[in-house]
């Protein structure tokens, strides 16, 4: 298929460009270049003839229609948005903008695009989402495609805004839509702003490793590389209109999650003396945290036959390793506004 993805120079977009490529997909990278986005993220396919780059702007209907009519894709993997909740608390406007206007453009300039295309039946608009729309999990129970939406954050709250669309333009014009919402990634090429790099790359910089809280904040972990691998399952096998919760089956509190990062840094890079455990240091909670994440994946596995393949231990493994072979791309980003700054407690 010929693929236009959305925000394919950022953490997830890259992963799928990466695959797709690879998987014998034209690709067409979208992506404004905003200051998460690396094109080193994508620089292994980027001599391919299967892939091709357009810097425009989702907020850019203009843009993207002249991007549509260049390109003339079959399939659109819509991965571009604003994502880091601190920054959300901190500037919620940029969230508005992007993930809910700019869905909305896109889908229009898809929509436009497909009617002219005839309205193939074989035309799909693949919105990729997160399991924060649905809120916030006591000590069990679990996020199913139909857990009522609860968002809590300016982030997930636009997120829930963009997938409402996405569905009205399925009921509403009949665009062949498919929709999946993710736990939290990780892996290559994360942005270090998040809480697993900032952890790595504050621990090999002999700095305090923030905790918030108390640490039991609980989250499902998705290595990125198995989350692409879900996205093009679901692209490619999933039911129009239908919605896929795509899960790593690998929760863990914040505090278990750091205490092993430190762990494999001790074994990895170990320090003169001492544990890089020593560095860590609970900091005030995040306004509105919320307690747990957690995804039921039994739709995914059983109508699509899709289950992840890597389990946290090894992921976190594997990350920290990339890590420390590619000191020369995160070196790079130090500098970027936000990086290595505490964010969201103005609320």
């Amino acid at each position: 298929m010929k693929l236009l993805i959305t925000g394919g120079a950022g953490f997830i977009g890259s992963a799928v460009v990466r695959q797709a490529v690879a998987a014998g997909h034209t690709v067409i990278n979208l992506d404004a270049l905003t200051y998460a986005a690396c094109l080193d993220n994508v620089a292994s396919v980027a001599g391919s003839p299967a892939y091709s780059f357009e810097q425009a702007d989702i907020r850019d209907r203009a843009a993207l229609d002249a991007v549509f009519a260049r390109h003339a894709p079959d399939a659109v993997m819509h991965l571009a948005a604003e994502s880091h909740v601190d920054r959300s608390i901190d500037g919620p406007g940029d969230f508005i903008d992007t993930n809910i206007t700019g869905t909305y453009n896109m889908l229009e300039a898809a929509r436009s695009h497909w009617q002219a295309q005839g309205r193939p039946d074989a035309f799909r608009f693949h919105h990729i989402s997160t399991d924060e729309v649905f809120g916030s999990l006591g000590a069990t129970g679990k996020f199913t495609e139909t857990t009522p939406y609860d968002p809590r954050s300016p982030y997930s709250a636009s997120k829930a805004a963009s997938d409402h669309l996405v569905r009205a333009w399925f009921h509403t014009y009949g665009l062949p839509v498919v929709l999946s919402n993710c736990s939290n990634n990780y892996g290559p090429y994360h942005f270090p702003e998040k809480l697993i790099p900032v952890v790595i790359l504050g621990a090999l910089a002999g700095q305090p490793l923030p905790i918030y809280g108390d640490g039991s904040n609980v989250r499902d972990w998705l290595y990125v590389e198995d989350h692409a691998d879900a996205l093009l399952t679901v692209l490619q096998k999933g039911g129009v209109g239908e919605s896929y919760n795509i899960g790593g089956e690998n929760e863990r509190t914040n505090l278990e999650l750091v205490r092993t990062l430190c762990a494999i840094l001790d074994e990895k890079r170990p320090k003169s003396a001492g544990s890089y455990a020593d560095q860590i240091t609970f900091v005030t909670d995040r306004p509105g945290h919320d307690a747990r994440y957690a995804i039921d994946p039994t739709r995914i596995a059983t109508e699509l036959g899709w289950r992840p393949s890597v389990t946290v231990e090894e992921g976190l493994e594997k990350t920290v390793e990339w890590y420390l072979a590619n000191e020369k791309w995160w070196r790079a980003l130090q500098t970027r506004e936000g990086v290595g700054q505490r964010l969201g407690i103005k609320g």
